[in-house]
């Protein structure tokens, strides 16, 4: 299949789910927004009324950290399931199975293009207007992209061969939410070797600190970290449709006997 074409499926592919998603609620395209908002709401309410919490600009920080978490941890618990859920497409057409995550995960890309704009104007209500430091999030977007891909693909083949990875990725996605800080500094623990130990251990981390410091902080992330994100994603992706494209038949056996 030429390049082009295998982006013009995936654009396709992409719009067809978001069409078909909204449909299915009363509120359309604004559930798109309500529901990271809903979210943000009830976790603001755990941590910053019950159990009080002390972080400064707390709701800010809370929804720079929640809302970009929100978009790694759907794309990819909705790409585990996405060559399964083409099944009836792959009994009557061999295509590259990377089709179905990349549309999941293209869907999900222009989902939170919206999420983000309301994020940026939620900021500068808050008093966060935007600088120089707001351009970081070009290449910080982009490794978030490339490594919600590279995930994707790995969950769709986990799952496709063993179904019963399926439940564990959620769990995955929960213990990440947890030690991510999301609701937590990161160089609040004290240790700036632990600090340091959290940040390039856990790459969810360095990723939402590195919308903080871009778009509240005004400071610059690594930049070195970051690009090694970015390579070791592009690498692991690159494996990744290796990997799909020799086991081609196999993955479309799988999914049709599922």
């Amino acid at each position: 299949m030429p390049f082009s074409q295998y982006v013009s499926l995936i654009d396709m592919m992409a719009r067809m789910e978001l069409r078909a998603d909204a449909a299915r609620f009363f509120f359309g395209y604004l559930w798109w927004i309500l529901e990271p908002l809903l979210y943000v709401a009830v976790f603001y309410f755990v941590f910053a009324v019950i159990l009080t919490s002390r972080q400064p600009d707390f709701l800010f920080f809370l929804m720079t950290g929640k809302l970009a978490f929100n978009w790694f941890s759907k794309s990819v618990t909705q790409s585990a399931i996405s060559i399964n859920r083409g099944a009836g497409l792959i009994g009557r057409v061999d295509v590259p199975k990377t089709l179905f995550p990349m549309a999941t995960i293209q869907s999900g890309l222009y989902r939170q293009a919206s999420v983000f704009a309301l994020l940026s104007v939620v900021l500068m209500i808050g008093g966060f207007f935007p600088t120089m430091t707001w351009l970081y999030l070009i290449p910080i977007v982009f490794v978030n992209y490339l490594m919600i891909v590279a995930c994707g693909f790995i969950a769709a083949c986990l799952v496709s061969m063993v179904r019963d990875f399926m439940p564990v990725i959620p769990l995955g996605m929960i213990f990440l939410m947890f030690t991510s800080g999301i609701f937590w500094d990161p160089h609040a623990l004290g240790d700036p070797a632990k600090t340091e130990l959290l940040l390039t251990a856990n790459p969810i981390a360095f990723i939402l600190d590195a919308y903080r410091q871009a778009l509240m902080y005004n400071t610059a992330p690594d930049l070195a970290h970051l690009a090694t994100l970015g390579f070791a994603s592009g690498a692991l992706i690159c494996a990744m449709v290796l990997i799909m494209r020799r086991g081609n038949h196999l993955l479309a056996l799988k999914a049709l006997t599922a």
